[in-house]
């Protein structure tokens, strides 16, 4: 029971803190971030699996993971606040070649991330060129041109 405890536990602190962490964070991985990322790891893993790392409590441990994120999936579908709180909400950053600066500094996403997604995904070259630049909440950044 502890291991299944320790695993919920784990699992929630680590959703906060990437939910915290604003949804940049998941798209663009800098090297600094994947260090960071193996530093958790391997904190995390000894958390998780404590002094007993046998395959069985191993076992246990990917079973309550999975049975977390499997029951949190269904759980969203059912209630879309749910969904808002956990994986947030596409924001606009531009619109009508305008950008929000409020919205791109509470992202911490630059003008410049904005005009690279556009030219990467519709060949824009300028920023009036942009109807709407969406953050999605998977941390990816949306173009939709100018008609």
């Amino acid at each position: 029971m502890e291991t299944v405890l320790r695993g919920f536990a784990i699992y929630v602190v680590l959703l906060v803190i990437v939910r915290l962490s604003g949804r940049r964070t998941l798209a663009q991985m800098t090297p600094f971030d994947l260090v960071l990322l193996l530093i958790i790891a391997e904190t995390t893993q000894q958390a998780l699996l404590g002094d007993d790392f046998s395959i069985t409590n191993a076992f246990v441990l990917i079973i309550t993971l999975f049975g977390i994120d499997i029951a949190l999936s269904y759980l969203k579908r059912g209630h879309s606040g749910l969904s808002l709180v956990i994986d947030g909400a596409p924001t606009i950053l531009l619109s009508h070649g305008q950008a929000d600066e409020r919205a791109l500094r509470r992202a911490r996403v630059s003008i410049d991330d904005v005009l690279k997604a556009a030219r990467i995904q519709q060949g824009l070259e300028r920023q009036d060129q942009i109807k709407f630049a969406v953050l999605e909440a998977s941390g990816e950044i949306s173009i939709v041109p100018k008609d």
